[in-house]
Parts: structure tokens; C-alpha cells; sequence
């Protein structure tokens, strides 16, 4: 697993939602099956079949959550100088004159203000330590697209 980049807030999150995914969540699901199963056979019981389905959503997202906090690395005061996870990027592509601004950094980043563009897609790759002026080329679903990068500045 690559070392994903979280926002000190992302972070904090995360821990949350695991906790309750470990203990709150899981007593109510292990009551929900309980209570289905009260309901008479369980090969016929669709309530029951929708509990177990929780459960198994439940620990895998547990799972996730526990792999992606064991390699998380928080960012804290990103530069701004160049594209690197934490900072928010505005990028133009040649062919048209709109920008389109994002927060570059892990998908399980939550941001009112901005879409997030992670390290590992094909834009994120291309624009990945550059500057201000910097124009790069990635491959797009149809065709190679050249992009600039119009401004880099710290989330926040």
C-alpha cells in the first residue's frame, strides 16, 4: 500500500469513524442480527440477509480504515510552492480558458470548498511537483491532454 497523504482533520476523522465503526457499529449490527433471527428461519429472512450484508461492509471498511491509518502520513503546512498533497491546485487545460480548482491529496479527504484530485490518477501523476507556469501532458480517455498549472497555494 502507497503511503496515503491525509489533513490533520482527515485524520482525526478517520480515527473517529474507526472507533465507532468498532464498537458502536458493531454492537448495533450484532443487535440487528439478533433481533433477526428472532424472526424464525434464517433461509428465508431477508432482514436478516440485510444484517449479515451490513456486517460484512462494516468490517471490511473497518479493515480499510486500519490499513489506511497505519500508513498515513499527516501533512501539515504544506508549502504551496509546487503540486504536493495538502496544497490546492488550479490547473487550466490548453484548450480551454475556465479553471478548475482542487485539493490534491487523498480521496478519503472531505472538502466543501474543492473536489479532490489524488497523487495517483493520471492528472495527479502529471502535475505532482510542479509550479506555477508549469505546463504537462498526461493521457486521457481519448486523447493525450496538456494542462498548466496556474496556482499552487496551502488548504487553508
Amino acid at each position: 500500500m502507497t503511503q496515503p497523504h491525509l489533513s490533520p482533520e482527515a485524520h482525526e476523522r478517520l480515527i473517529a469513524e474507526l472507533e465507532e465503526r468498532s464498537t458502536t457499529g458493531r454492537r448495533e449490527i450484532s443487535a440487528w442480527i439478533e433481533r433477526a433471527r428472532e424472526h424464525g428461519d434464517i433461509s428465508e429472512n431477508a432482514d436478516y440477509d440485510a444484517a449479515k450484508n451490513e456486517q460484512g461492509h462494516n468490517e471490511a471498511r473497518i479493515r480499510h480504515l486500519e490499513q489506511l491509518l497505519k500508513h498515513a502520513v499527516v501533512v501539515e503546512g504544506a508549502s504551496g510552492d509546487t503540486v504536493e498533497p495538502g496544497v490546492v491546485v488550479e490547473i487550466r487545460a490548453e484548450d480551454d480558458d475556465a479553471t478548475e480548482t482542487y485539493l490534491f491529496g487523498s480521496i478519503e479527504e472531505r472538502h466543501s470548498d474543492y473536489d479532490v484530485l489524488t497523487p495517483s490518477s493520471p492528472l495527479g501523476l502529471a502535475i505532482a511537483g510542479k509550479g506555477p507556469g508549469d505546463a504537462v501532458s498526461y493521457e486521457g480517455p481519448k486523447r493525450p491532454i496538456t494542462v498548466e498549472v496556474v496556482s499552487v497555494r496551502p488548504l487553508g
